[in-house]
Formats: structure tokens, C-alpha cells, sequence
């Protein structure tokens, strides 16, 4: 996929909006990228409200450049060129019902300031003119931004029963933009958290995803408890104590972690509590995180002990551990505890010393293999792994140092174990 050109793709919104003005049509920069531009922020993306219907918008712009992937909500995908990407045009719309809490049951069209009272936010609901470079502001959008406050337009409870991932969503810009919630959206959110559950959990883990991965992570889950949410999407996590100044501080001194050190850090408190040892894989899974996700949380919560003790814990167990293709995640991760605990910075440094030096000094390659044990007269089976681990154990001891040595011990632990 060809990379955006931020210069191009603004470029190419502000074409779109001039054909469209050039036909009598009325034409704006909408939602996002007008906060985003108001912040000093280069927009991710632009999007495009007009007054032009769904088939008036592909009659300007031609079939083979529009795609109407979202045509039953008025949005027409219009595509420009390759480094310019392309630009999401809907039609000014007043919606119905909200029957399931999440879409709305119809929609009909309308006009600028109606298109802008059916937004969540106050802060999403402003419109640009890119030719005359005016803001229009139906919402006062922009005297939020100032005060630096996230606003459910018009009556938050009825904003928020209209899409209920407008919830997590608050958090979440008040989280990346460093804003607070206003009171009155903020108690909405609190008397209707429990109604998230009729969200899809690949919506609210993709919410959940963009707040721990920003590096106001700590003030997100600060939210996530005061509006009542974090117990809707991780009830085992205790909210108060010991367990939740330490889940906070884990989590404020990741540096740059994957999503997957991320969620070993939300959930290590949860993992030490819990009667059933699986509580973070059924976390993992009921988040539907992906199978590479979860492995990686599991191996920072399962192998934390060894690294945070590395001093005392015998060589072929910790080797095993720091040759792991993951190290640089589960190092990321127990730094973090370190920190947190102030107990262990010296088995972190003791792990860095071993990983600087040439791979061949402690990572050396095995002395024998499946194939030496078959020519042993070994039947394969079982005891390969038995025997081949408790060869390699010697070896990394210094107990054997070539593949001779390695031969007779791997012979004589298996006349062993056939003669018990």
C-alpha cells in the first residue's frame, strides 16, 4: 500500500470541495481534521460534508473514481491520486432512532448546522472552508478546544444512548488530546456505563487499544474508572489500593511498549490475584486479541520472576528465557516493574550485561541433536525432549563442553531411565 503524502492528501481535499462548490453545491471539511488543524496537528485524514446526494457526488466524480461503500448513511468514497488516498464525502444528514444503541435506524438528508447537532462531540462538529479558509461553528466547538474539555453536543444522555461506544470514545479523545470530560457528559457516561455491553467487543478493544497505547495512558484509566467504564470492560482489575497505584505506575513507565507489554502491564495485578491461572489468556481472549497478542502478553506475566530474579536462578533456566524471540518486549516489561517496585534494577542490569555480550558466549549452539539420539539406538519419542534438555542443561552449566561428552551423558541418562 503506497504511502500517504500528508501535502497531496490536503491538497486533494481541498480539490474535491472546489469541484463541488464550482457545481453550486455547498461544500466543507468536516469533523476530525478541522479539530485536528485547529490544534496544530497535521490531520490523519479529510473528510467531506456537502449538500450534493450520494448519487449527485459519484455523477461529479465519475463511477470509477467513487465507490459507495457506505451509501446507506449518505458517504461516498471518493479516491484521488495514489499519494493522496482518498477522501470519505457525505451527505449533510439528520438521523432516526437508535434502536440497537449503535446506528441509526434511517437517516434523511439535511443541512450544515442539522449534520452538525447529530455529531457526538462538540469538538467533532465544526466545519472549514479550505478556499476561504472560515470556520463554521454551529456547536461552539471552538470554545472547547480552547478550554480544552470534551462536550457531548446538544443533551449527552441523548447523544450517548443514541451510539454507546460515544462512552469510551470520550475517554479516549480526552486521553490523546489531554482534555478533560465536561461534568454533565462525564455523569451521562456514569449513569449509562453499564449499556455498553450491547458494544461489539472488537469496538471496544479497538477503543481500549488507542488509549493504553497513548502516552497519557495513566490519565485514560484514571477515566476509564471514573466514568464507571473499567468495570463494564475489566472487571477483575481491583480499582483501588496497593493493586491499582501499582497498575497506574507500571503502566506510566513503559517507554514506547507494544500493545502486548501494554496489557501484561493492565492485567499483572489481575494475573496475581486470581484463584485460576488462566484469568489473563480468558482476558486476552474475551478481548479478541490476536493469537500473537496474547502470547506475548502471557510470556512477560509468565516469565517476570525469572528476569526480576536473574541473579539467583540457575543459568539453563534464565538462558532459556533470555533467548526468547520476544526478549526485547518482556525486557521492556520488567524494567517497567523494576521501576515500579524499586527492588529489582539490579537483576535488569545483570539481564542487560548477559544480552550485550557476542550471542556465542551464552547462547552457544547445541552439542547434539534429535538425530545423534536415533543413532544412539534412542526410539524417538518422548524422552527426546527429556534427554535433549538436560544435555543442553550441562552444557550451559560447563558440566560438558563437546559433542563426545554430550554423547556418553545422553547414552547413560537413557540406560538410566530404561532400568528404572
Amino acid at each position: 500500500m503506497a504511502s500517504i503524502d500528508p501535502a497531496k492528501a490536503r491538497e486533494f481535499a481541498k480539490e474535491v470541495v472546489a469541484k463541488l462548490r464550482a457545481l453550486g453545491y455547498e461544500a466543507l471539511w468536516a469533523g476530525g481534521c478541522v479539530r485536528d488543524q485547529l490544534l496544530g496537528c497535521e490531520p490523519k485524514d479529510y473528510d467531506v460534508a456537502t449538500n450534493a446526494t450520494p448519487d449527485q457526488i459519484r455523477d461529479v466524480f465519475g463511477k470509477r473514481r467513487t465507490r459507495p461503500i457506505g451509501a446507506a448513511f449518505g458517504v461516498i468514497t471518493v479516491f484521488g491520486p495514489r499519494a493522496a488516498g482518498h477522501i470519505e464525502v457525505a451527505t449533510f444528514r439528520r438521523d432516526a432512532t437508535y434502536s440497537d444503541g449503535r446506528h441509526p435506524d434511517s437517516v434523511s438528508f439535511s443541512n450544515a448546522e442539522e449534520d452538525a447537532r447529530r455529531r457526538d462531540f462538540t469538538i467533532n462538529g465544526l466545519f472549514y472552508n479550505p478556499l476561504s479558509e472560515e470556520v463554521i461553528d454551529y456547536v461552539g466547538g471552538q470554545a472547547d478546544l480552547s478550554r480544552r474539555i470534551i462536550r457531548a453536543i446538544g443533551d449527552p444522555e441523548e447523544r450517548l444512548s443514541e451510539d454507546k461506544l460515544r462512552m469510551l470514545r470520550a475517554v479516549r479523545f480526552a486521553t490523546t488530546l489531554g482534555f478533560s470530560v465536561d461534568p454533565h457528559t462525564m455523569h451521562a457516561v456514569q449513569r449509562h456505563a453499564d449499556e455498553l455491553k450491547v458494544v461489539s467487543v472488537e469496538r471496544i478493544t479497538a477503543e481500549l487499544r488507542r488509549i493504553l497505547q497513548h502516552v497519557n495512558r495513566r490519565q485514560g484509566l484514571e477515566l476509564l474508572r471514573e466514568s464507571g467504564l473499567l468495570a463494564q470492560v475489566l472487571p477483575e482489575l481491583a480499582c483501588e489500593g496497593d493493586a491499582w497505584r501499582l497498575t497506574l505506575e507500571t503502566l506510566d513507565a513503559l517507554r514506547e511498549p507494544s500493545f502486548a507489554v501494554l496489557v501484561a502491564a493492565l492485567l499483572r495485578t489481575v494475573q496475581a490475584q486470581a484463584a485460576n491461572h488462566d484469568t489473563a489468556e480468558d482476558i486476552c481472549r474475551r478481548w479478541r486479541l490476536s493469537n500473537d497478542e496474547m502470547s506475548g502478553v502471557l510470556l512477560c506475566l509468565k516469565n517476570e520472576p525469572t528476569i526480576l530474579h536473574a541473579p539467583t536462578v540457575d543459568w539453563p533456566v534464565l538462558q532459556r528465557v533470555l533467548i526468547v524471540a520476544r526478549i526485547d518486549e518482556l525486557m521492556s516489561y520488567c524494567e517497567a516493574v523494576a521501576q515500579v517496585i524499586d527492588a529489582a534494577d539490579d537483576a535488569i542490569q545483570f539481564c542487560r550485561q548477559i544480552l550485550a555480550r557476542p550471542e556465542s558466549q551464552w547462547n552457544p549452539a547445541p552439542l547434539i541433536t534429535g538425530a545423534d539420539l536415533k543413532r544412539l539406538g534412542i526410539p524417538a519419542g518422548r524422552p527426546y525432549r527429556k534427554l535433549l534438555a538436560a544435555v543442553r542443561d550441562a552444557q550451559l552449566n560447563g558440566e560438558i563442553t563437546n559433542r563426545d561428552a554430550a554423547l556418553a551423558l545422553a547414552e547413560k541418562l537413557w540406560k538410566a531411565e530404561i532400568a528404572e
